[in-house]
């Protein structure tokens, strides 16, 4: 391979920013707009597509904020369903369910006098959603089985990929809830649309990866640096630090080449997708392998991964069959 054929990081400094690296001028943007949210306790609702980094935006507002002292708790709303869901969220007493051995705090609670911020709101049940209403509105809630009513104080953050006009048009999400949780819309871009974003990233994670020994990259061939800047990255900064680290991977020597990409990248077929439709079960069943996969087997880190805790992940695995 010709020198000139292989490209060398650029010397554009890009801006870091809680976790997040750009060199774009709408993500400058976004975050001062983040800055300036950050000092109130409005509630928030991030929009933004599968790996654009909503819950670094999250963070980030919980970190600039008055509360950045107080504990912050993650969830993803799309991960449990029914009783999981309801105790994950508030909580419950002994024998509120079938294998509720003992009184369980819930994140509600757990995130009193700090943030709390719910992942995929919009697949949260309507039965929930009417909880949750009351504690936007009260700061109130009754753990699950209970009759003792608990006061917090907690802002809500909340992410959706979805646009939720259109579930509550469906009738999947309450109206009233909506207005409650969006005070402050913040619009989180995809990644085809932040020019030179691509790039940066790029040499982002593969100083990230050079940092794991194995491998020593100082350069990228130009048709490879072109496959990965005309790519439109549906799973966005996630898919694209995915892909570098398969190049680490699979490849060798100091340089990242086009045969190192993953098969999208290369311009393979997807493969076929599946004809009948996944159940509720098949689906959690694929987010609990995801997140196996994604931590390498590690438990503590997929129950992180996926906004659980780790018995209630270790409870999903038994009920799914999925071996230790």
């Amino acid at each position: 391979m010709m020198e000139s054929d292989v490209l060398e990081p650029s010397e554009l400094a890009p801006t870091e920013f809680h976790g997040m690296i750009t060199v774009a001028p709408q993500m400058r943007e976004f975050f001062d707009l983040v800055r300036k949210v950050a000092r109130t306790d409005a509630s928030v609702l991030v929009r933004g597509e599968t790996g654009t980094g909503k819950e670094l935006v999250a963070q980030a507002l919980h970190d600039l904020s008055p509360r950045s002292a107080g504990p912050f708790k993650a969830l993803n709303c799309a991960t449990l369903t029914g009783e999981l869901l309801a105790s994950e969220l508030f909580g419950h007493v002994k024998g509120a369910f079938t294998g509720a051995v003992s009184s369980r705090q819930g994140l509600f609670e757990l995130a009193d006098g700090g943030t709390i911020f719910l992942d995929e709101i919009a697949e949260l049940p309507l039965d929930l959603q009417a909880r949750l209403l009351r504690v936007v509105q009260e700061q109130k809630f009754v753990p699950l089985g209970g009759t003792q009513t608990k006061t917090v104080d907690v802002r809500i953050i909340s992410a959706t990929h979805r646009s939720l006009r259109d579930a509550v048009d469906k009738g999947e999400f309450r109206e009233d809830l909506m207005y409650r949780i969006r005070v402050v819309p913040l619009f989180l871009p995809p990644l085809r649309d932040r020019r030179g974003d691509v790039e940066a990233l790029t040499w982002h994670f593969v100083d990230l990866f050079n940092t794991r020994g194995f491998r020593k990259v100082d350069g990228i061939a130009a048709q490879a640096m072109q496959a990965l800047t005309r790519y439109e990255w549906p799973g966005n900064v996630r898919e694209l630090r995915n892909v570098i680290e398969y190049a680490f991977a699979v490849g060798e020597g100091s340089v990242i080449t086009c045969d190192e990409l993953t098969p999208e990248l290369r311009g393979e077929p997807p493969p076929v997708r599946r004809e009948e439709p996944m159940t509720e079960e098949d689906l959690e069943r694929e987010r609990l392998l995801d997140a196996l996969r994604e931590t390498g087997g590690n438990r503590t880190d997929a129950a992180e991964l996926l906004g659980i805790s780790r018995t209630t992940l270790w409870r999903k695995l038994k009920e799914h069959g999925i071996a230790d």
